[in-house]
Protein backbone atom coordinates (compact mmCIF):
# COMPACT_ATOMS: atom_id res chain seq x y z
CA UNK A 1 0.00 0.00 0.00
CA UNK A 2 1.41 3.39 -0.87
CA UNK A 3 0.58 6.78 0.53
CA UNK A 4 -0.24 9.70 -1.68
CA UNK A 5 1.79 12.86 -1.12
CA UNK A 6 0.67 16.21 -2.40
CA UNK A 7 2.75 17.56 -5.24
CA UNK A 8 1.84 21.17 -4.54
CA UNK A 9 2.48 23.30 -1.49
CA UNK A 10 0.13 23.65 1.45
CA UNK A 11 -3.21 25.22 0.70
CA UNK A 12 -4.14 28.25 2.78
CA UNK A 13 -7.05 27.99 5.18
CA UNK A 14 -9.92 30.09 3.85
CA UNK A 15 -10.57 31.45 7.36
CA UNK A 16 -7.00 32.71 7.85
CA UNK A 17 -6.94 36.50 7.44
CA UNK A 18 -3.31 36.66 6.23
CA UNK A 19 -1.27 34.94 3.55
CA UNK A 20 0.33 31.59 4.23
CA UNK A 21 3.77 33.21 4.03
CA UNK A 22 2.89 35.83 6.66
CA UNK A 23 1.29 33.19 8.87
CA UNK A 24 4.54 31.20 8.66
CA UNK A 25 6.57 34.27 9.64
CA UNK A 26 4.34 34.89 12.67
CA UNK A 27 4.48 31.22 13.65
CA UNK A 28 8.28 31.02 13.43
CA UNK A 29 9.01 34.42 15.00
CA UNK A 30 10.70 34.58 18.38
CA UNK A 31 9.57 36.93 21.15
CA UNK A 32 11.97 39.62 19.93
CA UNK A 33 10.91 39.62 16.25
CA UNK A 34 7.17 39.06 16.66
CA UNK A 35 6.27 42.67 17.59
CA UNK A 36 8.07 43.98 14.48
CA UNK A 37 6.18 41.58 12.24
CA UNK A 38 2.84 42.39 13.88
CA UNK A 39 3.23 46.16 13.60
CA UNK A 40 3.27 45.78 9.80
CA UNK A 41 -0.19 44.15 9.86
CA UNK A 42 -3.20 46.52 9.90
CA UNK A 43 -4.97 46.59 13.32
CA UNK A 44 -8.22 44.93 12.25
CA UNK A 45 -6.41 42.20 10.28
CA UNK A 46 -4.12 41.64 13.27
CA UNK A 47 -7.19 41.26 15.52
CA UNK A 48 -8.70 38.74 13.07
CA UNK A 49 -5.38 36.87 13.08
CA UNK A 50 -5.41 36.79 16.89
CA UNK A 51 -8.93 35.32 16.84
CA UNK A 52 -7.98 32.80 14.16
CA UNK A 53 -4.89 31.60 16.04
CA UNK A 54 -6.75 31.57 19.37
CA UNK A 55 -9.39 29.24 17.90
CA UNK A 56 -6.77 26.65 16.92
CA UNK A 57 -5.81 24.49 19.90
CA UNK A 58 -2.19 24.10 18.79
CA UNK A 59 -1.80 27.86 18.24
CA UNK A 60 -3.84 29.14 21.19
CA UNK A 61 -0.86 30.69 23.01
CA UNK A 62 0.37 32.36 19.82
CA UNK A 63 -3.11 33.83 19.41
CA UNK A 64 -2.80 35.37 22.88
CA UNK A 65 0.61 36.83 21.98
CA UNK A 66 -0.86 38.42 18.86
CA UNK A 67 -3.86 39.65 20.87
CA UNK A 68 -1.49 41.51 23.24
CA UNK A 69 -0.67 43.79 20.32
CA UNK A 70 -4.38 44.52 19.66
CA UNK A 71 -6.85 46.99 21.10
CA UNK A 72 -9.87 45.49 22.85
CA UNK A 73 -12.28 47.29 20.52
CA UNK A 74 -10.48 45.94 17.44
CA UNK A 75 -10.72 42.39 18.79
CA UNK A 76 -14.45 42.79 19.45
CA UNK A 77 -15.00 44.31 15.99
CA UNK A 78 -13.01 41.51 14.33
CA UNK A 79 -14.30 38.39 16.12
CA UNK A 80 -17.30 39.50 18.18
CA UNK A 81 -17.73 39.26 21.94
CA UNK A 82 -15.13 36.49 22.19
CA UNK A 83 -12.66 39.28 21.38
CA UNK A 84 -13.29 40.68 24.86
CA UNK A 85 -12.45 37.29 26.37
CA UNK A 86 -9.31 36.99 24.24
CA UNK A 87 -8.24 40.49 25.29
CA UNK A 88 -8.80 39.64 28.96
CA UNK A 89 -6.80 36.41 28.75
CA UNK A 90 -4.03 38.12 26.81
CA UNK A 91 -3.80 40.75 29.55
CA UNK A 92 -3.25 38.18 32.31
CA UNK A 93 0.28 37.60 33.47
CA UNK A 94 1.57 34.20 32.37
CA UNK A 95 2.26 31.66 35.09
CA UNK A 96 5.83 31.79 36.39
CA UNK A 97 8.21 29.25 34.89
CA UNK A 98 10.00 27.04 37.37
CA UNK A 99 13.64 27.06 36.28
CA UNK A 100 15.11 24.79 38.95
CA UNK A 101 14.09 21.20 38.25
CA UNK A 102 15.02 20.15 41.80
CA UNK A 103 12.59 22.68 43.27
CA UNK A 104 9.74 21.35 41.11
CA UNK A 105 10.33 17.64 41.71
CA UNK A 106 9.51 15.96 45.03
CA UNK A 107 12.44 14.62 47.01
CA UNK A 108 13.20 11.00 46.10
CA UNK A 109 12.66 8.30 48.72
CA UNK A 110 15.81 7.15 50.44
CA UNK A 111 16.68 3.53 49.79
CA UNK A 112 18.99 1.55 52.01
CA UNK A 113 20.74 -1.64 51.03
CA UNK A 114 21.74 -2.34 54.62
CA UNK A 115 18.99 -4.88 55.27
CA UNK A 116 15.78 -4.73 57.24
CA UNK A 117 15.80 -2.66 60.37
CA UNK A 118 14.05 -3.73 63.54
CA UNK A 119 10.45 -2.53 63.65
CA UNK A 120 9.33 -0.58 66.69
CA UNK A 121 6.96 -2.50 68.97
CA UNK A 122 3.32 -2.43 67.85
CA UNK A 123 1.07 0.05 69.61
CA UNK A 124 -1.71 -1.46 71.67
CA UNK A 125 -4.95 0.43 71.89
CA UNK A 126 -7.59 -0.27 74.49
CA UNK A 127 -11.17 0.92 74.21
CA UNK A 128 -11.26 1.30 77.99
CA UNK A 129 -13.97 0.34 80.42
CA UNK A 130 -14.43 -2.93 82.32
CA UNK A 131 -15.85 -4.82 79.32
CA UNK A 132 -12.84 -3.96 77.20
CA UNK A 133 -10.30 -5.49 79.57
CA UNK A 134 -8.23 -7.97 77.70
CA UNK A 135 -9.31 -6.59 74.30
CA UNK A 136 -6.40 -4.95 72.53
CA UNK A 137 -6.16 -3.95 68.92
CA UNK A 138 -2.67 -4.19 67.52
CA UNK A 139 -1.65 -1.89 64.66
CA UNK A 140 1.54 -2.31 62.70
Amino acid sequence: MSQAHPTTGAEPDKECPVSLELLGEVYRADDYDLPYILEEIPPLTRARLAGYLYSKSHMHQLGLKVARSCERDDLIRAVGEIGSVIHGQASLKPAPVVEDAKAAAPAPKKISLGGAQAKPPAKKISLGGSQAKGRNFDFD
